[in-house]
């Protein structure tokens, strides 16, 4: 993997890989995205960004429209996510980021986060079939097979073995090598929670592009 320190980012990463980025929502603030752009450390740079689009039924996150449009005029790929509550109906939680989310050419595929079930408060069957909802509606929408962000818990529980044929964005801190999920689905892998970034305050989310970089278009618009 050629894990390394670097320095200006405050992580090790794996330097196997070429195409870095990161991830990022209100909780990240105001983001200075020409500093972001130009930020190179150890020869890398960051390359792509997804947003935090939408939550629920409803909410929109109120930084997605600066962060959406700023981050596309610096130059990053960018990507959207909404972030799925399961108390919540699936088909107006589809809604919420369809009427939200504009997406062109270029751009990657929607994302669907799932991290969360109020302690197992939602039974496994009904939280799979709200999540085979969500992406129905979003892929008849836009054309394309929604992103699955999960981590690894999550992915035993609900996503393998039902939703093996979408493309996976897993959340793994504890390993040095995302072996245990299915290869030839898994596109990112968000390694580190903990990264420094010009231009952001606090602590940021970085994910690599796990597959060949010719491969990066099997995912976008």
């Amino acid at each position: 993997m050629q894990w390394q320190y670097v320095n200006g980012f405050g992580i090790r990463m794996p330097l196997k890989y070429t195409i870095h980025g990161i991830d990022v929502s209100h909780h990240n603030s105001r983001i200075n995205w020409k500093r972001v752009c130009q930020m190179q450390a150890n020869g890398v740079a960051l390359q792509f960004v997804f947003v935090k689009a939408t939550e629920g039924a409803t909410l929109v996150d109120r930084r997605f429209k600066n962060n959406w449009q700023e981050a596309r005029k610096a130059g990053l790929k960018r990507g959207a996510y909404h972030f799925f509550h399961p108390k919540r109906d699936p088909e107006k939680q589809a809604r919420n980021f369809i009427n939200n989310v504009s997406l062109q050419p270029g751009d990657f595929v929607p994302v669907l986060d799932v991290e969360r079930n109020d302690r197992g408060r939602v039974p496994a069957a009904k939280l799979i079939s709200d999540i085979r909802v969500w992406l129905r509606l979003v892929e008849d929408h836009y054309g394309t097979k929604p992103i699955i962000y999960v981590n690894r818990h999550f992915y035993l529980l609900y996503i393998a073995g039902n939703f093996d044929d979408y493309p996976l964005w897993i959340a793994d801190y504890s390993t040095d090598h995302p072996g245990d999920f299915k290869a030839d689905r898994l596109y990112f892998w968000q390694h580190n929670e903990k990264g420094s970034v010009d231009g952001i305050r606090g602590k940021v989310d970085f994910n690599v592009f796990v597959c060949e970089p010719d491969r990066l278009k099997e995912i976008c618009l």
